[in-house]
């Protein structure tokens, strides 16, 4: 799997390199040769290269601390800082100060050298890569059972596109980390995991409402104290990240939270599409340079509470727990349809929640492909119809395209969560960790006729065929014991030697992780 993605990769950093092109000016000058408009012609185009001089990395700024001026549409100077978390910004400073390291080197020794933005580019490219493998690594570890998930995680169009685009695949790379963790019952580490991810970019806090839910629904197995130990770590390792740069340089610390209450409905949005399709001039009307869509922020908000409440309240009324994926694909799902921002790579959130959740590889790589496939008429519609591009309709028509993909995804996982048996030979939740101890123990198999022990209920449960699975996964191989082969589900009357239900399942994890850890 990992050489599928090793060449998904290459063949992406190929798709960028069209955009790494040097020239000599008139004056002899090496520079970068984006003329003509090279980066949306060529769709090679990635935020780092331009980021690496617009944010003063180039000359060797402190993210947060030093700060540059722009000039805005009135003529007046706008400060400005690094507008990215702080995990993602001295991630950028650790390039910049490596790509100084090389070009140093490259004057005393015979390496390869070229322009400092493209060695830049080289540098972050290779960690962004790491960090792909990393997930691809991660969601064979979680679904051992279906090694297919993770080749599609490693094929994705999606990475292919998108994997150097900007710098999500390390916060990807975190979040899915953090599931694997969890999976192995190592709760704290999760927490840091997810704490460290939403201070590179924020969406990984979302999956702490339904790692919250689930351990709700399984709280008669010690679900609530180990959703409570993710959601702690998770906390103070985002309060470790963040306390001494927001002390130290509060002004800057702040500018991504400002940047995004000012910034208006972003092209890629369901609210973009609104107001070009209907003429409407949006919730606040038309704003002043630099003014906050202050109600537009407001309606995005209280949709996505309602989102939320929704998930929450299906995830208790569901008639089993449902998996953690399951509900974080539909959480951050929500927040990517509901946002007034959906930049391109944001996609690549939903890439392991996606596999992990719903076992349909046609559909998800159809998605994936839809999903890829926006950033052909978006770099065109840049160029502008005088300039042989594409004008913004097309590319609108793109975007809801692929939102009404995302939701027909999200009805389907609603309607698997609602199931009320999983699909046999699959592992209903490849995250939650598998019972271990007293209730792994082979409990009491009922008599016949009789439903199955309350003591390995949830209160509210029926002790129905969703119970009897349930006590199915707790029974399963631990230690490296070889599971025993498919059998079929009991039924409520049969007689008692068929109530062990083995998993069908291997489990590579726990085999390496005796159940006598913490």
């Amino acid at each position: 799997m990992l050489l599928f993605a090793v060449v998904v990769l290459a063949v992406s950093w190929l798709g960028k390199a069209a955009c790494l092109q040097e020239y000599r000016t008139a004056d002899g000058v090496l520079a970068l040769d984006w003329r003509n408009d090279r980066q949306y012609v060529a769709m090679c185009y990635s935020d780092t290269v331009p980021l690496y001089g617009l944010e003063g990395l180039a000359d060797d700024g402190v993210p947060y601390r030093d700060a540059w001026f722009e000039s805005a549409a009135d003529g007046s100077r706008v400060e400005r800082y690094m507008e990215y978390p702080v995990l993602t910004g001295f991630f950028q400073y650790l390039n910049a100060q490596l790509t100084d390291g090389w070009m140093w080197l490259s004057e005393r020794l015979p390496l390869p050298s070229a322009l400092d933005v493209v060695v830049y580019f080289d540098i972050t490219a290779f960690w962004l890569a790491a960090g792909w493998l990393a997930v691809v690594w991660a969601v064979l570890m979680l679904r051992p059972e279906r090694p297919w998930d993770a080749a599609l995680v490693a094929l994705s169009p999606l990475a292919l596109v998108h994997a150097f685009t900007n710098f999500d695949t390390v916060t990807v790379a975190l979040a899915t980390g953090a599931l694997l963790a969890l999976r192995r019952d190592r709760p704290g580490w999760a927490g840091v995991l997810i704490g460290l991810g939403a201070a590179a970019k924020l969406y990984p806090a979302l999956l702490l409402l339904p790692i919250l839910l689930v351990g709700w629904r399984r709280r008669s197995s010690g679900g609530l104290p180990r959703a409570a130990w993710v959601i702690g770590a998770a906390i103070g390792s985002w309060l470790a990240v963040n306390l001494p740069v927001a002390l130290a340089w509060p002004r800057g610390w702040a500018e991504f939270f400002l940047l995004n209450r000012t910034r208006p409905a972003d092209p890629d949005s369901i609210w973009y599409s609104l107001y070009w399709f209907t003429g409407w001039a949006g919730f606040d009307g038309r704003l002043a340079d630099g003014a906050a869509p202050s109600v537009l922020n407001a309606v995005t908000a209280a949709l996505m509470v309602l989102a939320f409440a929704a998930i929450a309240w299906l995830a208790w009324r569901a008639p089993r727990p449902p998996a953690v994926a399951e509900l974080g694909f539909l959480v951050v799902a929500a927040f990517l349809l509901l946002n007034k921002v959906w930049s391109p790579q944001y996609s690549l959130w939903l890439v392991p929640l996606a596999v992990l959740a719903l076992p349909r590889w046609r559909l998800l790589l159809a998605w994936m492909t839809v999903d890829a496939l926006v950033w052909v008429p978006r770099m065109y519609q840049y160029l502008g119809v005088e300039a042989k591009g594409l004008p913004v309709e097309p590319f609108l028509v793109t975007v809801l395209v692929r939102d009404a993909v995302v939701v027909w995804l999200c009805v389907l996982v609603v309607r698997q969560i609602l199931r009320r048996e999983p699909e046999p030979g699959r592992d209903p939740d490849p995250v939650w960790p598998r019972a271990t101890g007293p209730v792994a123990a082979a409990p009491v198999p009922p008599g016949p006729g009789a439903g199955p022990s309350s003591s390995l209920l949830g209160a509210g449960q029926s002790a129905g065929p969703v119970a009897a699975d349930e006590i199915g996964l707790a029974a399963g191989v631990t230690g490296t014991d070889r599971p025993e082969p498919p059998r079929r589900r009991r039924v409520r009357g049969a007689p008692e030697r068929d109530a062990a239900v083995r998993e069908p399942w291997p489990n590579r994890s726990e085999r390496r992780d005796p159940p006598t850890r913490s």
